[in-house]
């Protein structure tokens, strides 16, 4: 099976739930056209926006299932497939390589700490084992905020030189930018992702692969005219869009601009532990938007 690498602007699509808390695939590929038809050049499926460590295994293959059989371009597609137990991120992983997904995103396993990087090493073996024969793409995903395990540096240059190629990239969430380049410069071949639409113009000729955002599930169009013509004002009022949730819940704030955007309420509704915005905040929210 040949995968294209991912490059460009990548939503970390949200997940729409239903009142029951499953998700909702229906509403899902209906808003990830959308995106492909507002200029991403790919989606992250079942990422932190995704809410994917709130789903269960089953809930998350079902997503997974459903897009395929949705017929969304899976080649254009990384899917979250990290989980603290190795025996559910490697079943997530295998799924992922067999439906045709164009990568794996990969949170290091993230209870046990402190945990040595042979350890790390040892999980995402694991995973890069059950999938050889298909030869998925595993992407890191760094977000030690969340996760409390960190790839560092020293950690990813021992996941090359055991893996190699099989390490495609790695999406960064620390908003630390010199570790995001101190990561592209342990390779030419590996691709890095920012979390922030800011590095957008550094991506066009710099040593970032693209940027894959929770706000692009907002601001793709102007995402998509940063990257591919350097259009300045596109970025401006991507970062604009981002800035829109400065010390504002992320998560249920994008999916409330969803459901505005939509027309949709039952976008709004986020699953536990995460809460929808409390009336205060999202007339704050209703407030920046309108601003801009």
């Amino acid at each position: 099976m040949s995968r294209s690498p991912l490059r460009g602007v990548i939503a970390a699509i949200a997940t729409p739930v239903g009142a029951d808390g499953s998700p909702d695939v229906a509403r899902l590929a209906d808003h990830a056209r959308d995106l492909f038809a507002r200029g991403c050049d790919g989606l992250n499926l079942l990422g932190t926006t995704g809410e994917a460590t709130s789903l269960g295994c089953e809930q998350r293959l079902a997503v997974m299932r459903g897009v395929a059989d949705a017929g969304l371009p899976l080649e254009r597609m990384m899917v979250g497939t990290g989980a603290a137990a190795v025996a559910e991120a490697t079943a997530l992983t295998l799924a992922a390589a067999e439906l045709g997904f164009a990568g794996a995103l990969v949170l290091p396993p993230f209870y046990y700490k402190p945990v040595l990087n042979e350890g790390v090493a040892a999980y995402v073996g694991e995973l890069v084992e059950a999938t050889a024969t298909l030869a998925l793409p595993i992407y890191l995903y760094n977000f030690p905020a969340l996760s409390g395990v960190a790839y560092e540096p020293e950690l990813v240059a021992l996941l090359l030189r055991r893996f190699g190629d099989r390490i495609a990239g790695l999406k960064d969430s620390s908003g630390d930018l010199e570790y995001a380049r101190a990561i592209a410069a342990l390779s030419p071949a590996l691709a890095v992702f920012p979390s922030n639409e800011a590095t957008l113009a550094e991506a066009r000729d710099g040593p970032f692969a693209g940027c894959i955002s929770a706000t692009a599930n907002l601001n793709a169009e102007h995402c998509a005219a940063a990257y591919r013509d350097g259009d300045a004002e596109g970025l401006r009022r991507a970062v604009a869009i981002r800035s829109l949730f400065a010390d504002l819940p992320l998560i249920p704030g994008i999916k409330a601009l969803i459901a505005r955007r939509r027309g949709d309420p039952a976008w709004q509704r986020p699953l536990p532990p995460l809460s929808p915005l409390e009336p205060a905040a999202a007339a704050e929210l209703e407030r920046r938007a309108a601003a801009i």
